[in-house]
């Protein structure tokens, strides 16, 4: 049966976060509720009847640049061409822009033949090691009066200006904090809760005495709990840095691009935002 396709509400956006938990994704508690308002239009689902078959993320930035994530056709419709029907209307919908994705080992062929090119790999640290503790006299929690600070520093490091998204992603029942000095911001990172421990994303600095600053502020917000950051693999400061402290790599991606790749400063960067959204 041909599936019908169409923008997910957001109770079937949750159901799409249940099945990344399912897969071993491991995503946020407060996923579908922080992703959604980012491009009400751009979670794509399949449906069967009533039934969710299939979806995925295209969410769009403006006019450049767009991210597909959440890739996933339920186990039991799969080899029906349900995937390849959303990944079809994904695409389409972001068409004209730069697209990024995180693909794993096993599909980098698969998007290869279509038109993705690796960028850079990204290794997944996880810990709960203390941090040692280092100065951080300027690092302060994000409140209210900080975010337009933390907007301006993100314009560095993503792509595309994701205002209302900054807005949201900072405030409780996430963790957030900024680093502040005599220059200004110099760094900003946000811990989510998730199904097992917290993810670290974004985590953009300056250096990585201030990025290891604020993931020690993260790990004392976070109370001991597992962290998962997202690390480009030719951060090698910061990897040593990491795996001096007990953290681990868990888990590999290879961020792609179809089109120009963005620009965006890649020495502040120490921790990607989401594998979902870029």
């Amino acid at each position: 049966m041909k599936p019908t396709i169409r923008a997910l509400s957001l109770q079937e956006l949750a159901v799409l976060i249940d099945w990344a938990a399912a897969e071993g994704w491991n995503p946020g508690l407060d996923d579908a509720a922080a992703f959604q308002p980012t491009d009400p239009e751009g979670f794509i689902g399949a449906f069967v009847g009533n039934e969710l078959v299939a979806a995925i993320s295209a969410v769009a930035y403006g006019g450049k640049f767009g991210f597909i994530g959440l890739y996933i056709c339920r186990p039991d419709m799969r080899g029906q061409g349900h995937g390849k029907a959303v990944w079809s209307a994904g695409t389409a919908r972001l068409a004209g822009r730069t697209v990024g994705l995180d693909g794993v080992a096993a599909q980098l062929a698969n998007y290869r033949r279509k038109g993705f090119k690796p960028a850079y790999e990204t290794i997944r640290f996880s810990g709960r090691t203390a941090i040692p503790s280092v100065r951080s006299d300027g690092v302060r929690a994000i409140s209210t009066q900080l975010v337009p600070d933390i907007i301006a520093y993100d314009a560095r490091c993503f792509p595309a200006p994701r205002r209302a998204f900054l807005h949201r992603w900072s405030q409780p029942p996430h963790v957030g904090f900024a680093a502040i000095s005599s220059l200004g911001t110099i760094g900003y990172a946000v811990a989510r809760p998730c199904r097992s421990g917290y993810k670290v994303g974004p985590l953009f600095a300056d250096d990585t005495e201030t990025a290891m600053q604020l993931l020690g502020s993260l790990a004392g917000a976070c109370e001991g709990g597992d962290l998962h950051i997202d690390v480009p693999a030719d951060n090698i400061d910061f990897t040593t840095a990491l795996a001096a402290i007990g953290f681990r790599p868990t888990f590999t991606t290879t961020r792609m691009y179809k089109g120009t790749p963005p620009k965006a400063d890649s020495r502040r960067i120490f921790g990607v935002t989401t594998l979902e959204l870029g």
